[in-house]
């Protein structure tokens, strides 16, 4: 309790919208916005324009990290409102958007809302334990990050005009329970999202899958 206070007067209390100009923040912000034109695009059923908001908060949430760790004077009330920023858009961007979209190919049926509710718990449980434990020995997630979750969903899409609705519908289905048991397993999988070279290629595969969707818009 005393080291806290100690703390508390090294870095008074600032008001709350002071932490949206952090650079990291407004980068994760910039994640937000791009969940939200997914979600819209989802409820539309236009599925090339909401892959595109998805790959893209995923890039946001990647870069926010890596501009965090390179930043100078940032205090530690900035790292930490700025890690709970980030939990609470993932949960959003990971767990409740891909979710959406299962509900919304499958045309809201009933059916739908316990894979949709499976994905988004384990979600919430996968995040709750990493900001409970943190990484494995320092370097590696206990159980699939779900970001990776976006990542996969994104590609899954890219096959969506080759089978019929209902078969894809299944597919979905089928990838989101997959999903979401791999994020509250116990397998270990490297913090992909902390070097720089993970980076370069998530903004790459970013990139290529905005181009495809992109001309799919067309």
């Amino acid at each position: 309790m005393t080291q806290k206070i100690l703390e508390n007067q090294k870095n008074p209390q600032r008001i709350i919208i002071s932490y949206a100009w952090d650079i990291p923040n407004i980068c994760s912000l910039s994640g937000l916005f791009c969940t939200l034109i997914a979600i819209y695009f989802i409820i539309l059923g236009n599925y090339s324009a909401a892959m595109i908001g998805m790959i893209w908060a995923v890039a946001f949430d990647w870069a926010d990290g890596l501009i965090a760790r390179r930043m100078k004077g940032r205090t530690g009330s900035d790292g930490q409102f700025g890690g709970q920023l980030d939990v609470l858009i993932d949960i959003v961007s990971y767990g409740v958007t891909p979710a959406i979209l299962l509900l919304s190919y499958g045309k809201f049926d009933p059916l739908f809302l316990p894979g949709a509710f499976l994905m988004l718990a384990a979600g919430a449980i996968r995040l709750s334990y990493f900001s409970t434990f943190g990484l494995a020995d320092g370097s590696k997630y206990t159980g699939l990050a779900i970001d990776n979750n976006s990542i996969a969903l994104v590609f899954l899409f890219l096959f969506e005009g080759m089978v019929s609705t209902e078969v894809f519908s299944v597919m979905l289905y089928a990838a989101g329970l997959g999903l979401a048991a791999l994020n509250v397993s116990q397998i270990s999988t490297p913090k992909l999202s902390g070097k720089p070279i993970n980076v370069v290629l998530l903004a790459t595969y970013t990139l290529a899958i905005s181009a495809i969707y992109g001309w799919k818009l067309l």
